[in-house]
């Protein structure tokens, strides 16, 4: 953020105060918004790690406000990332029981006061206890100077030691009380010793399952890289996976993690619509375009400006209906059907298919040059006979969600037994039909039976 030279630059840097609250708890975010709104700050929210950065790239802030915990991306690589990406933004950590230490700026004294009065505040209502939740640690921006700045490789080394440290010392202190400070001299490098080790820790940060995907197998770890690496982009997203997979949730994961996650999110299924019907679906209609149409209708792609368009089957497209659809993503704008006029929009496109676009693409049964345009990023989704360690867990929670309409059912080891033998053509769909089916023919015995498990 660029600001004036002399008395009045530093005015109007004064004047305009911006902070980012990070955290997925909109009751903290609220009372911290009152707080600091009272006090003359620009408020801007985030509901997580990838919102908030797309915020930051987009317009720059004085001071951000980070929540112990977020719903998409580690904290401390985030913190990370952010002291390296805005070295002059004050960066403020929320870390229950760990207290300030050290000189303060005066804006950074002035969100200390306002968390401590929306901790009151909350206290007071009933919202937390006794023990406050909410406490600020201090993430110090860093001290070098541009000579002194080590290669960023070595600060991804040192982030990654300290970490898994971190881990195997359950007595040390948190990650962000070991950060430098101005008062403390910045230590020097540790020698990189054990690169293995820093390459394993950086691998469990950034290959955690996310909340929509069950499962630790190494696929499905992988499967969550590749969406987080992606979801903060506007990058065109083509999902490929067999029926049964999950390919709507995977779509849905990058829409919450994208900067776009409090838009709509539209579905479209192509291969669930007539032909005749799916260009107007798609694309809106005109009052009298066709017969039929005795009202105009805003179309999918319309409906889902500032958000996600996620159409699925796209394989099943008709070759004709390609050919507009490559046109919108290439200029993003589109004409209803029986209207001479264009609108632009800002959706972001997520396809998927169970079909080898690429072989189809090869057979001229699908536009190559459309295949291109949706796969600038292609994430595939392994079958479930390939992660057969996930059937178990996987079981687990699909009983578990059973739970909510009827008693929670547990299986039988033998049970157990037989749908590790199986080798699920169906995936995860057919995996949850048999669990269904189990938990009806156990009646109202808690246990299914290996003889209830039919497929």
């Amino acid at each position: 953020m660029a600001y004036g030279r002399g008395n009045a630059g530093l005015e109007n840097r004064a004047a305009v105060r911006t902070v980012v609250l990070a955290s997925a708890d909109a009751e903290f975010r609220a009372r911290l918004r009152q707080q600091l709104t009272s006090m003359r700050w620009q408020v801007r929210e985030a509901g997580g790690g990838a919102e908030a950065m797309a915020q930051l790239e987009t317009q720059g802030a004085e001071a951000m406000v980070l929540d112990s915990k977020l719903p998409d991306l580690d904290v401390t690589e985030f913190a990370g990332q952010m002291r390296t990406r805005h070295p002059v933004m004050d960066l403020l950590r929320v870390d229950g029981g760990v207290e300030e230490a050290g000189a303060r700026s005066p804006r950074r004294n002035e969100l200390l006061y306002a968390l401590r009065k929306a901790q009151e505040d909350a206290r007071e209502s009933g919202g937390v206890g006794e023990t406050a939740p909410w406490a600020l640690a201090p993430v110090a921006p860093p001290q070098f100077s541009v000579a002194e700045r080590p290669a960023p490789q070595q600060e991804r080394a040192i982030s990654a030691l300290e970490a898994e440290q971190g881990e195997a010392e359950p007595d040390a202190p948190e990650e962000v009380a070991q950060v430098e400070t101005a008062e403390a001299p910045a230590a020097a490098p540790r020698p990189q010793t054990q690169p293995p080790r820093l390459e394993a820790a950086r691998v469990r940060r950034w290959t955690q399952p996310l909340p929509e995907m069950v499962g630790n197998s190494p696929e499905m770890l992988e499967l969550a890289r590749m969406v987080r690496l992606v979801a903060p982009r506007s990058t065109t997203v083509l999902i490929e996976g067999a029926t049964g997979t999950g390919k709507e949730l995977v779509a849905k994961a990058v829409h919450r993690l994208s900067a776009r996650a409090s838009k709509s999110f539209i579905v479209l299924n192509c291969a669930a619509i007539p032909e005749s019907l799916l260009e107007a679906e798609l694309f809106g209609h005109t009052r009298g375009a066709f017969t039929g149409a005795v009202q105009s209708r805003t179309g999918r792609i319309e409906a889902a400006h500032g958000g996600t368009l996620f159409l699925d089957e796209i394989g099943e497209m008709p070759i004709a209906l390609q050919a507009k659809m490559l046109r919108f993503l290439e200029s993003g704008e589109l004409q209803r059907v029986g209207d001479n006029e264009t609108l632009r929009v800002d959706v972001r496109v997520v396809a998927a298919t169970h079909q080898p676009l690429q072989q189809r693409a090869a057979e001229h049964a699908f536009r190559l040059d459309l295949y291109h345009r949706l796969a600038v990023f292609p994430v595939s989704i392994p079958a479930l006979c390939d992660r057969m360690e996930d059937v178990l867990p996987l079981a687990a929670y699909l009983l578990g969600r059973m739970g909510e309409e009827m008693p929670v059912k547990r299986l039988s080891s033998s049970a157990a037994m037989r749908l590790m033998e199986h080798d699920w053509p169906g995936n995860v769909r057919e995996l949850a039909h048999v669990l269904e089916r189990g938990a009806i023919l156990s009646e109202d015995r808690p246990e299914i039976a290996a003889e209830e498990i039919r497929f």
